[in-house]
C-alpha cells in the first residue's frame, strides 16, 4: 500500500488501487520515522515510495535532530511509477531535503546495506493480481536470504524480506503491513524471518481501520537490530486510530510457542489462553480434525445457471434424475442446529436454489434443452465449465455429515445436514471419521456452541472487510471443539438441551444459548472453573467487538 500522489493525466485511482496503493495518514509516518530515525546521521530509504509522504516524514526528523543551519538530508527511494518519482522528489525538496529516487521494480534493485533505517508502506496486492516476472523476481529476492514464499503470497511478504536486506547490522525496519502478517499461511515463512533476524520485533495493532478504502486491516511492524536476532517475543501496542498514536498505553509482552505459527494468539490475554491450554492438555478438547476432514464445496462455474429452485426447475420441465439435492448457496439458512428435509422445502417455497443441474450421462429432452440454452448463453466459455467433459456435469462432491459456515458475521456455525444435501463453496464439508459420525452428527453441532470454541474461531480465523471471519479448511482443522469423550460423557443432557437451544437460535439469541451449553458441557462437568470461563468469554467478547468495530469503520 505505497502512497502514490494523484496525477490527473498519468494516474487515476484504479491504477492506483491495481498496483496496491493508498494513502498513509500523516500520522502513521511521522510516529514511524520519528521512531526508526535516532540521529540526524542516520541514512534512510523507502522502499515504495510512491507521493514520499515517508520520506517528507524523515526529512522533517532528520532537520529536527540536527537543528538549524544544517545543510539539506538526503532521503533515498525507489519506485517503480515514473510520475509518481517526480512529484516525490519535488514533494522532498519543498519540506527542506533531497530525494535520490530510483525508478525501478524494486526486486529489481540489488540489497546493498547502507541504511540505518528503512521505512514505508510496501505495496498490497494479492496473488492473483500479483503475477508474471514481478512475482518471480519477488520470490527469488526472498530465497536469497532463505526464504521460501508460497505461491499464494501477496506482493507485502516479499517486499518485507527484501527491505530488510537494505539495512546496516543493527539497523531499523519501520513499516505499514495488511494484519494478515499475524494470520495468513503464506506469511508463516515472514513471522520465521522477523524473529530469526531482528533483536526486538514490535507491532502496533489498531482496534479500527486506518485505510477505510484499501478494506483490509493494517498493523505496524517496528523491527529493531538487523542481524542481531534471533528474539523470542514481540512487544505489542494498541491504539484506536492513527491519531491515537501518541497517546498508546503500556505495551504487552507476548511469546509465541511457535513464531512461524499464526500470531493471532497475542490478540488474546494469557489467562484466557490458558484454560484453552489446559482443556486440550486433559483431552476434555481437541481439534476439529480429529472428529472429521473439512474440505471445499463445489465449484460449479455459473451458480445462476446450475443452482435452480424448484419453481425454476418445474419451468424448464426437468426430471429427478437431472437434479441432485443442493444446499442453497451462501450460509444464512445454516444458523440453527440441523438442515432438516423440512427445512429445505420451506426453502424451496421461498424460491431458494435447492437444487442442483446435474443430468445423467444421457440427459432427458428438457436437460438437453437446458443445456443448448446454456451454450448458447455462453456458460460452458466460463473457466471452471470450460476445463470439465462435459461442461455441464460438476464433479460431484458426497454429502457431508456437517455444514461448517465460512464466512461469518458473529461465529462459524456446525449444522447436521440431516437432508443429505450437496454444498457449493460458499460453505465447507465435514466428513465425520466413521466411528465418530452418529456422536458426531447428533450432537457436535450443538456442543460446538460453547464460549472455548468460539473465542478459539477468532483465533485461528481470519479477520476481512466488513468484519467478517472466514475460516478456511486447514485453519478449520485446529479449530478448537469439544473431545469425543467429552461429549460422549455429556451426551443424555446435551440432548436434553437440544429444543431450548433449537429455539434460541432460531431467535437470534447465540448467546443464551451458548451460557445454556456452557453450563451443560463446562460447568456441570467441572472441567473449567466459573471464573476461568468468564475470563475466556471477555476474551471472545473483545476480540468480537475488535473485528465488528474495524469493519465497521471501514464502511
Amino acid at each position: 500500500m505505497p502512497d502514490l500522489a494523484v496525477s490527473t493525466f498519468v494516474d487515476t485511482a484504479e491504477l492506483r488501487k491495481a498496483r496496491g496503493a493508498f494513502f498513509t495518514p500523516e500520522a502513521i509516518t511521522r510516529f514511524i520515522a520519528q521512531w526508526a530515525i535516532r540521529s540526524c546521521d542516520d541514512r534512510v530509504m523507502e522502499p515504495s515510495t510512491g507521493d514520499a509522504a515517508f520520506l517528507v516524514s524523515a526529512v522533517e526528523r532528520l532537520q529536527k535532530l540536527a537543528g538549524p543551519g544544517v545543510h539539506a538530508p538526503q532521503v533515498d527511494g525507489v519506485e517503480i511509477h515514473t510520475e509518481s518519482a517526480r512529484i516525490a522528489r519535488a514533494r522532498v525538496e519543498e519540506a527542506g531535503g533531497v530525494a535520490d529516487i530510483t525508478v525501478s521494480d524494486f526486486f529489481q534493485v540489488a540489497p546493498r546495506p547502507l541504511y540505518s533505517a528503512v521505512i514505508g508502506n510496501p505495496p498490497y496486492i494479492r496473488y492473483q493480481d500479483f503475477a508474471g516476472e514481478s512475482r518471480t523476481r519477488s520470490r527469488e529476492a526472498a530465497l536469497k536470504v532463505g526464504v521460501s514464499l508460497t505461491a499464494l503470497a501477496s506482493s507485502w511478504a516479499a517486499f518485507t524480506i527484501h527491505s530488510a536486506l537494505f539495512l546496516q547490522p543493527g539497523g531499523r525496519m519501520g513499516l505499514v503491513l495488511p494484519a494478515e502478517l499475524l494470520s495468513v499461511n503464506y506469511a508463516a515463512a515472514v513471522r520465521q524471518f522477523l524473529f530469526d533476524h531482528f533483536r526486538s520485533v514490535e507491532l502496533v495493532l489498531f482496534t479500527e481501520q486506518v485505510f477505510p478504502d484499501a478494506e483490509a486491516d493494517v498493523v505496524l511492524l517496528l523491527a529493531e537490530g538487523f542481524g542481531e536476532g534471533p528474539t523470542d517475543h514481540a512487544t505489542i501496542h494498541q491504539a484506536k486510530d492513527a491519531a491515537a498514536l501518541a497517546t498508546m498505553g503500556d505495551p504487552l509482552t507476548w511469546t509465541p510457542q511457535d513464531p512461524a505459527g499464526k500470531w493471532t494468539g497475542l490478540l488474546v490475554a494469557a489467562d484466557a489462553i490458558e484454560p484453552l491450554q489446559t482443556l486440550r492438555t486433559r483431552g476434555h478438547f481437541t481439534d476439529l480434525e480429529v472428529w472429521g476432514d473439512t474440505t471445499l464445496g463445489m465449484v460449479t462455474g455459473n451458480n445462476s445457471f446450475f443452482a435452480l429452485s424448484p419453481a425454476r426447475v418445474a419451468e424448464l420441465g426437468l426430471t429427478r434424475k437431472d437434479l441432485v439435492r443442493l444446499s442453497p448457496p451462501g450460509s444464512a439458512h445454516l444458523r440453527g442446529l440441523d438442515l432438516t428435509t423440512s427445512k429445505m422445502t420451506s426453502l424451496g417455497q421461498q424460491d431458494k436454489a435447492t437444487w442442483m443441474f446435474r443430468p445423467s450421462t444421457e440427459p432427458s429432452p428438457a436437460a438437453q434443452a437446458y443445456i443448448d440454452t446454456g451454450h448458447r448463453a455462453g456458460v460452458d466459455q466460463a473457466y471452471k465449465c470450460r476445463v470439465r467433459k462435459p461442461w455441464y456435469r460438476v464433479p460431484l462432491l458426497p454429502s457431508a455429515d456437517l455444514f461448517l459456515t465460512c464466512m461469518n458475521a458473529d461465529t462459524p456455525r456446525l449444522t447436521t445436514n440431516s437432508a443429505g444435501a450437496h454444498h457449493l463453496n460458499s460453505v465447507h464439508g465435514v466428513y465425520l471419521a466413521e466411528e465418530l459420525r452418529v456422536l458426531g452428527r447428533e450432537l457436535l453441532p450443538l456442543a460446538s456452541l460453547n464460549s472455548v470454541t468460539l473465542l478459539n474461531a477468532e483465533m485461528v480465523g481470519r479477520s476481512y472487510g466488513g468484519g467478517i471471519l472466514k475460516l478456511e479448511p486447514r485453519e478449520a482443522d485446529v479449530w478448537a471443539m469439544p473431545s469425543p469423550t467429552l461429549v460422549g460423557s455429556r451426551a443424555e443432557a446435551l440432548r436434553a438441551l437440544r429444543p431450548a437451544v433449537r429455539k434460541l437460535l432460531q431467535n437470534g439469541k447465540l448467546a443464551d444459548a451458548v451460557k445454556l451449553v456452557d453450563e451443560v458441557l463446562l460447568i456441570d462437568s467441572d472441567i473449567i472453573s466459573t471464573g476461568a470461563l468468564q475470563t475466556v468469554r471477555q476474551a471472545h467478547t473483545n476480540m468480537t467487538a475488535r473485528r465488528t468495530t474495524r469493519g465497521r469503520s471501514g464502511r
